[in-house]
């Protein structure tokens, strides 16, 4: 598997980069897989692809704070990044899993997760449809984006975010997984103990990612920004 640690200048860019990975992929036929690891500079908001920003986001309390917005290409609820969130990406042929079974993705996926951070910590589990826990506590929260051939699958591993900042800016998710059990955000949500070379070594052996490259679809996630990812009706959509 291909390893890209790269953070781009904006979060538009970030999250176009995800796509263009998945969109290289099926143009190509590429198998290799992708592990993409990044971090953004600062706290941004990110949005499911079929969120409503007003509803799951204190919107005005993220403009005073100049908390950028943005939307991905995925499914599930807004998410809190920043310094002290490791972001993931992996874009993997439909062959790994020999179907198109929504549930195996995910299984497949969060299990080799599982797998590599209980090197740095034996209480981790799968919890819900798309969590990685501890102690019923939410660390990484994941969604994914199916075509034709691949798929894509990324999330947040929290390791030195505040909880009171994720309380401050996201509302309570309209859907919640009942491992969640009413809890408010800075009761549900917790750091991973380990640090970041920790955790990103440890990903990246999980997925055996050692193959470091240099080469991403610039032209491509360059065009996403132009036509999506920068304007304001993507990111408002209702």
């Amino acid at each position: 598997m291909k390893r890209l640690e790269l953070t781009l200048p904006t979060l538009a860019e970030n999250l176009a980069l995800d796509e263009a990975l998945l969109e290289e992929a099926e143009s190509t036929g590429d198998d290799t897989g992708w592990l993409r690891l990044w971090e953004y500079g600062r706290q941004a908001v990110v949005l499911g692809r079929s969120s409503i920003a007003e509803m799951e986001v204190a919107v005005a309390d993220c403009r005073t704070a100049g908390v950028e917005l943005g939307r991905r290409c995925s499914g599930g609820a807004a998410v809190l990044i920043g310094p002290g969130c490791l972001m993931y990406s992996l874009v993997l042929p439909h062959s790994t899993m020999g179907g198109l079974d929504v549930d195996s993705m995910h299984c497949h996926v969060l299990g080799a997760m599982q797998r590599g951070l209980q090197c740095l910590h034996p209480g981790v589990t799968c919890a819900g449809t798309s969590d990685l826990a501890i102690a019923g506590r939410k660390f990484s929260g994941n969604s994914l984006r199916v075509k034709r051939s691949h798929f894509l699958y990324h999330g947040t591993v929290l390791y030195d975010l505040p909880a009171r900042q994720v309380a401050r800016f996201l509302r309570h998710a309209p859907r919640q997984p009942a491992y969640r059990a009413g809890r408010d955000h800075a009761s549900f949500v917790d750091n991973f103990p380990a640090r970041r070379d920790e955790l990103a070594r440890a990903i990246v052996d999980a997925w055996n990612a050692h193959e470091i490259s240099s080469d991403w679809p610039r032209s491509r996630t360059a065009q996403l920004v132009a036509d999506r990812y920068a304007n304001h009706a993507w990111t408002y959509a209702r």
